[in-house]
């Protein structure tokens, strides 16, 4: 396996792992929840995923070919908590993500050097990629800390529980020696 294709399979590992986090974070609210705010500067989870989407479509069509800020994008309206339903807000997530996807598994690694744009500015394809796993990791963890902080006690732990380390490395130590 050459290294470019290597670094596809990797990137779109890393996308998906954040998605699932994303996913299950926003499987334990309710649509309630899904609006809570801690102060009326923030943005409430629903307002996350609407923008988080709003970004995916705008950066991954026709992303080699065109400017990753579409013309149609209206950045400031994703900003505007106007989806109602938990389904709602999970249907443009996923729409979001499903461009993402498609987008990733129409690469070839002769791509990966090339140059695209976003807001007129030059990016490496790898460096666009990298720039926007930064992006929705830093969206992921708000939607996560808000649902932790709304849940409380009830919370389903997402990763490691606290004072579950050493189990959890035993566990895997184990795990990769069969």
């Amino acid at each position: 396996m050459t290294i470019g294709k290597e670094y596809i399979k990797v990137i779109h590992a890393r996308f998906n792992s954040v998605k699932q986090l994303g996913d299950k974070a926003i499987e334990q609210l309710s649509d309630e929840e899904l609006h809570w705010t801690a102060n009326d500067t923030s943005n409430n989870i629903a307002i996350i995923v609407k923008h988080m989407s709003g970004n995916m479509i705008s950066r991954w069509t026709d992303f080699l070919i065109t400017d990753g800020e579409k013309p149609d994008r209206s950045r400031d309206k994703e900003f505007i908590d106007t989806l109602l339903s938990k389904t709602d807000i999970t249907d443009v997530w996923n729409k979001g993500w499903n461009v993402l996807f498609d987008a990733l598994d129409a690469l070839v690694e002769e791509n990966l050097l090339e140059t695209i744009t976003i807001r007129g500015e030059a990016h490496s394809v790898i460096d666009a990629i990298e720039r926007q796993l930064a992006h929705y990791s830093y969206h992921v963890g708000q939607i996560v800390y808000i649902g932790k902080m709304i849940k409380n006690e009830s919370w389903e732990n997402l990763s490691i529980p606290a004072g579950k380390s050493e189990e959890y490395l035993r566990e895997m130590l184990d795990k990769h020696r069969k």
